[in-house]
């Protein structure tokens, strides 16, 4: 607490200081130091417990990566700097301005000693390693660490010969300066990265919902793993450490897989966005991202290497691909894209040569370009997301008015239909009328007729009214017909013919005309009631059609049922018969048509044969 408020009322006096427009004594009356480098150069230790080596110093230039003097070598190099420090002559008791010192890296992890004092040292320097290759660093060197005259920089280094050990950039000079170089640094090789990977990961997650509210649009779920493997890939280059794993091996294993599958969405992205199907190319993608995942998490350090280098490339091709696409579609939709996958391109191409060159990460183009292409493409996919909704929200209106439309018409050709249907209910109402009359109140007047004409003496009253009361419940039960479906259904084939038999037995002994019947004692399967009063129509018709029109002097009745569900009548006799088909084509026999139609519509079939030796009548129906 009491080191905290004594920082505090310094703060506080050097505001006030600055204020009243005064100045630390440093800044107006100090001695303007530099730093001239006599010699880099650079020894490695024998083991990690060696200090400083004796000998086997050799001259370096910075940024240096050792492996290019001692490939293969892994473990602890001391890089030694020796320098003067050139100071203006000023009075004594007057400040010197400090010195600073910027370095913007060591890979992997190592420490700094100003002469004899250590300076500032990494947090592991045993595996796993501390990554400070992309972090930047600024010291202040202070003043009782520094002698008059020869000075030296000792940097330790311990690393691996696969992961590019060495020393980045320096500077040695002016605090101010020290500190506008590491700000650049800084930014450049961490702050840009930042800000790129939080874009990426909002994007990601924004794209990833937008996936999955509208799974057609592949486009974006494929962006949206694309940032998010660029997400996991830049968290791998910015860490400082190897959490959570034990090894720089197993966090390098993770970068490279990133990678893979960064390059694998990048390509699927570019191609659903373009619209393109390219099924033999994706399916090599596809091979080729699984085979770089299984070497990537099993093989050596320079297989992965050279995993990512192949990706790398296949990145390149698509971009340069999707370049020609765009110019062979002109869609401005892809030419946005072919433009922003063409800074990709150059920038990509850059940094491989600078990669290539050595260290270079402070002259990597990729950390600029990154929050510049993110907002970029936010824009894009966020415009043809607009024209998506856009043509659904059109569509919606059009299908509106269309759907309106349809109801209107369909309303039309309902109540057309409808009138339609009463006109066909009317017309079907008089035809079953005319039926009904025809084979029920017709067939009993032809008998009436008959009978009168055929007598040899007057009939008596009684007999003329029994005829005149069949004829009122003939028309009893025309008129009743629509009820007939409530009509409770004989229990017994005997029971249902037996007032058709009795009727007309009558009649037949009167005309002398010998009628025989051969009924079933048992319903296999009970028919319902409109079956047995259609049935009943039929029947009446064809015997007053042996009336009328056979001279018969025997008529067989026959009602069977050959299966379980049929039901079958036979009406046989032994007539003059008739021509069938001159009757047919003469448009006569109105009972035969009428005959016909019921047994239609019962579900059935009738069938008429005649001949010199008689007519024969059949019809069968389905009995449920």
């Amino acid at each position: 607490m009491r080191r905290l408020l004594v920082r505090w009322l310094a703060l506080w006096g050097m505001g006030w200081m600055l204020v009243l427009g005064a100045t630390p004594a440093w800044a107006s009356e100090s001695r303007h130091c530099t730093a001239h480098v006599l010699s880099m150069a650079a020894a490695r230790a024998v083991s990690a417990d060696e200090g400083r080596p004796a000998s086997g110093w050799e001259p370096v230039q910075l940024p240096d990566i050792w492996v290019k003097r001692w490939p293969d070598f892994d473990g602890t190099v001391w890089y030694r700097i020796d320098w003067d420090r050139v100071c203006q002559t000023e009075p004594d008791g007057v400040a010197r301005r400090p010195l600073g010192l910027s370095l913007s890296g060591i890979s992997m992890a190592g420490g700094v000693y100003l002469n004899d004092d250590l300076l500032w040292q990494d947090a592991s320097l045993t595996e796993p390693l501390s990554q400070s290759w992309n972090m930047p660093r600024l010291w202040l060197l202070p003043e009782s660490a520094l002698r008059e005259g020869l000075n030296t920089l000792w940097v330790r280094v311990v690393g691996m010969a696969a992961y590019t050990p060495g020393v980045g950039t320096f500077f040695l000079g002016p605090a101010d300066q020290a500190e506008s170089i590491h700000a650049s640094n800084l930014w450049r090789q961490r702050n840009v990265h930042y800000i790129a990977l939080g874009l990426s990961g909002a994007m990601g997650c924004i794209y990833l919902v937008v996936w999955c509210l509208r799974r057609t649009e592949q486009a974006y779920g494929w962006y949206a793993l694309m940032s998010l493997c660029w997400v996991v890939y830049m968290a791998t280059i910015l860490a400082t450490d190897a959490w959570p794993f034990d090894s720089i091996e197993a966090h390098s294993r993770l970068n490279n897989v990133a990678f893979v599958l960064y390059v694998m969405a990048f390509c699927l992205f570019t191609w659903r966005f373009g619209s393109q199907q390219l099924p033999r190319t994706e399916k090599a993608l596809w091979v080729a991202t699984g085979v770089g995942i299984l070497v990537s998490l099993t093989a050596s350090r320079p297989a992965m290497e050279w995993v990512w280098v192949g990706f790398v490339l296949i990145f390149l091709a698509n971009s340069l691909q999707f370049q020609w696409h765009a110019w062979r579609t002109r869609d401005p939709q892809h030419v946005l894209l072919a433009l922003c996958w063409l800074v990709f391109l150059i920038v990509g191409l850059h940094d491989m040569v600078v990669l290539l060159e050595g260290w270079g990460s402070h002259e990597m183009w990729g950390a600029l370009s990154g929050p510049i292409t993110v907002l970029f493409m936010a824009v894009l996919l966020g415009g043809r997301l607009a024209s998506s909704m856009h043509r659904i929200e059109h569509f919606n209106q059009e299908l509106q008015v269309h759907a309106t439309q349809a109801r209107a018409e369909l309303a039309d050709v309902l109540a057309r239909e409808h009138s339609q249907a009463l006109s066909h209910a009317r017309l079907r109402e008089r035809m079953a009328i005319v039926h009904d009359l025809h084979d029920g109140l017709g067939g009993s007047l032809v008998r009436s007729m008959a009978l009168v004409e055929q007598s040899r003496e007057p009939l008596s009253n009684e007999r003329m009214l029994s005829l005149l009361k069949v004829l009122r419940d003939d028309l009893r039960q025309v008129i009743d017909y629509d009820s007939s479906a409530s009509t409770v259904v004989p229990e017994t084939p005997i029971q249902w013919m037996a007032p058709l038999r009795h009727r007309f037995t009558r009649l037949f002994d009167e005309l002398g005309i010998e009628i025989s019947w051969q009924v079933a004692e048992t319903w296999r399967s009970p028919p319902s009631a409109l079956h047995c009063l259609g049935l009943a129509r039929v029947v009446e018709e064809a015997l007053s059609n042996v009336i009328k029109h056979s001279q018969a002097r025997h008529v067989g009745v026959s009602c069977t049922q050959p299966e379980a569900d049929i039901l079958r009548i036979v009406i046989e006799d032994d007539g003059v018969g008739f021509d069938l088909q001159a009757v047919r084509d003469a448009g006569l026999g109105v009972g035969m048509r009428s005959m016909a139609a019921r047994a239609e519509r019962l579900g059935g079939s009738l069938t008429v044969s005649s001949g010199d030796e008689g007519t024969v009548v059949c019809v069968e129906v389905r009995s449920s």
